[in-house]
């Protein structure tokens, strides 16, 4: 039997599932048909049965099937995020960002369906927050890079183009790779992979052979000081991590304003201006 709309549960595919809530019942099904789906529509009915439950059940819990959805998704995010955070931090911030990629992808090839459920089905102004929420994470190593004077871009601005570059990757070795999608080909065996994200990664970095010789290029600066553009950025990451005492709320502010400016100014800061030219 199924189980009936007030949440009371008879319907069962083993005693894990008898334990569940109605709720967790109706995720782990939708999880369950969309990694089967091979990317078709996978409907309500699908959903219930599987779980189950009645579909006043499931609009109990979520309201519709795209309130399941939204769920199913946040899952998968809480998934990728363990993924993200058991990366292991090293000294150098470079190989870190490299390693964030890596998983990054792995995760995609290996749970393809709910990837392009997670990152390939946003239409037209309309940005998932799955995408926000990757975009801070990946900001929080490359503000090692920036206080490193490795950055060349500010953090934000880093972080959404390697992002951008990622997903791209993903997406289409979930489309061309069958064997990498079924997760049998490890990302880092991928040359697509392995040559875009180095590209990505050298445009942002104020020196590329940081790339090829990470250890030799950290911290940043040894072979000289670092660009101005480079020590603004650095003093900016620095700056807003640590919040130092000596300074107000307001002058924290102006300062990092000032900051800023100067990291995404296309002139150098040296250069001198024949007194004579106009202003």
């Amino acid at each position: 039997m199924r189980e009936s709309g007030t949440g009371a549960s008879d319907g069962a595919t083993g005693d894990e599932t008898r334990r569940a809530s109605p709720r967790e019942r109706l995720i782990q099904a939708a999880m369950e048909l969309v990694a089967a789906s091979g990317g078709a529509a996978v409907s309500t009915r699908q959903i219930t049965d599987l779980a189950g439950v009645t579909a006043p059940t499931l609009y109990h819990h979520f309201g519709d099937k795209d309130g399941l959805m939204e769920a199913v998704i946040a899952r998968g995010f809480e998934e990728f995020v363990e993924r993200e955070v058991s990366v292991e931090r090293s000294g150098v911030p470079i190989e870190d960002v490299k390693r964030l990629w890596d998983v990054h992808v792995q995760f995609g090839v290996t749970h393809a369906q709910l990837y392009m459920l997670m990152f390939g089905s946003s239409g037209p102004s309309r940005r998932p927050v799955v995408v926000t929420e990757a975009e801070k994470l990946l900001e929080i190593e490359l503000v090692r890079l920036a206080a490193a004077g490795q950055l060349a871009v500010p953090p934000v601005e880093a972080a959404r183009a390697i992002l951008a570059a990622t997903i791209g990757v993903t997406l289409m070795l979930i489309a061309d790779a069958p064997a990498a999608a079924a997760g049998t080909e490890p990302v880092a065996e991928s040359q697509l992979s392995a040559q875009t994200r180095d590209a990505v990664l050298r445009s942002i970095l104020t020196d590329p052979g940081i790339l090829d010789a990470p250890t030799a290029g950290a911290p940043a600066g040894k072979a000289g000081p670092p660009s101005y553009v480079a020590a603004a950025i650095a003093l900016n990451a620095t700056l807003e991590s640590s919040h130092p005492d000596q300074l107000s709320g307001t002058e924290m502010k102006l300062f990092l304003e000032w900051l800023h400016r100067l990291s995404t100014t296309s002139s150098p800061l040296g250069e001198t201006r024949d007194p004579h030219q106009g202003s």
